[in-house]
Formats: structure tokens, C-alpha cells, sequence
């Protein structure tokens, strides 16, 4: 029992760090000037942001996804893998109270997060597109977040791993703010911009007809 304490502490810490540094990457975003439009308003800002934030982010929105259906798919189970295994860690302490259907079924979806991780990273090898693309950041931040899911799927499996869980998940959480995971911060505000500028501009939703 004395042996897990520490590890889990470690988590705990980084867990506050990874909130601290990226409270203060929000804040530093926040401050930046803003580009003002001076157009005419056309369109509706509120059903931008309702596209952006639903349809908008559809397979067939855009052409990468609509030729990559598979590549779309397992980006998705893959990011709910993630959230998946941040729920995990944060009810591990209780995990032993937990029935066995439940950790199972939890074990069974961090696995699955875990294996398609490791099939993007392999990917990044394997496609010429992705390799010309792919940044050493890249690689290892997809690396670690497997490995975090992995052993994740280990722990809830076998509770004496929980120790490297909790040294995995402190690791990726202090490397997070500094790597291109940050994007889980800059998303949101990606489709934000996306959202009120289309809708402002009353270019959505888009009723053309698409080439394939």
C-alpha cells in the first residue's frame, strides 16, 4: 500500500502543474489583440458557432477527412481513449472498490485507445504524407500518450502496476503544456474563430455541392 502512495502524489502534483501552465498559456492567448472586422455583418455569429461545434466537425466537412474515413475514425476512438484514461486516473484511488465488469470494461477501452495510438505513430513511418509532415514532437507525443493508455489498461488489470501508471501519466502531464498535446486547449478556440467568422460572414451552412 506504502508503495503506491508517492506515485500517486507525483501524479497529483503534475496533475496542479499541467492546470497551472496551461491557466497560463489561456491567459497569454487571452491578452493577444484580437484582428477586427469591419465588414457588414451577413449571417448569424450563434449558427456559426452551432455549426463549427457540431457538423462542422462531421466527417464530410472536410475534404482531408472525406478521403480518410478510416484515418477519421481512429482519431476520434483514439481522443476519447485519452479522456477515457484521464478519467481513469482520476478515480484510480478508488479503483479497488470498483466491480469487476467495470474495470474491465474501462481496461478494454483504454487498451483499444492505446492500440490505435500506436497505429497513428506507426502510420506517421508508413505514409509518405505524414512522415513529411511529422515534427520529432510529433512522434513522441503520440508515443507517450499510448503508453499512458497502455498502462492505464494495465493497471486497472492489475492494480500492483498502478505505481507506473501514475509515473506515465505524471510524465505526459508535466510534457503536455510543451509538446503539441497543448492542442487539446487551442481547439476549442480554433472552431470558436472558425465558427463566428463563417457565421458573421453567412457562409454557412455550406449547400454546395461537393467534388469528389
Amino acid at each position: 500500500m506504502h508503495n503506491i502512495i508517492i506515485p500517486q502524489l507525483i501524479a497529483g502534483l503534475a496533475i496542479v502543474f499541467t492546470l497551472v501552465a496551461f491557466g497560463w498559456r489561456l491567459k497569454v492567448f487571452n491578452s493577444l489583440a484580437r484582428p477586427i472586422d469591419r465588414a457588414p455583418a451577413r449571417g448569424s455569429i450563434k449558427q456559426g458557432l452551432l455549426y463549427a461545434y457540431t457538423l462542422g466537425m462531421a466527417p464530410w466537412a472536410k475534404e482531408s477527412t472525406r478521403r480518410h474515413w478510416l484515418s477519421y475514425i481512429r482519431g476520434v476512438f483514439f481522443h476519447i481513449g485519452i479522456f477515457l484514461g484521464l478519467g481513469i486516473l482520476v478515480i484510480s484511488p478508488w479503483i479497488n472498490l470498483f466491480p469487476t465488469w467495470l474495470r474491465i470494461t474501462l481496461s478494454t477501452g483504454a487498451g483499444l485507445g492505446a492500440l490505435l495510438g500506436l497505429a497513428g505513430f506507426v502510420a506517421r513511418f508508413i505514409d509518405p504524407n505524414l512522415k513529411a509532415l511529422s515534427t520529432p514532437d510529433d512522434y513522441f507525443a503520440v508515443l507517450v500518450v499510448s503508453v499512458f493508455l497502455a498502462t492505464a489498461c494495465l493497471g486497472l488489470s492489475f492494480l500492483a502496476t498502478l505505481p507506473i501508471f501514475y509515473i506515465i501519466s505524471a510524465f505526459m502531464l508535466i510534457y503536455a503544456p510543451f509538446s503539441k498535446i497543448r492542442h487539446c486547449i487551442y481547439f476549442a478556440y480554433s472552431r470558436l474563430f472558425f465558427g463566428r467568422f463563417t457565421g458573421i460572414r453567412g457562409v454557412l451552412p455550406h449547400q454546395q455541392q461537393v467534388l469528389r
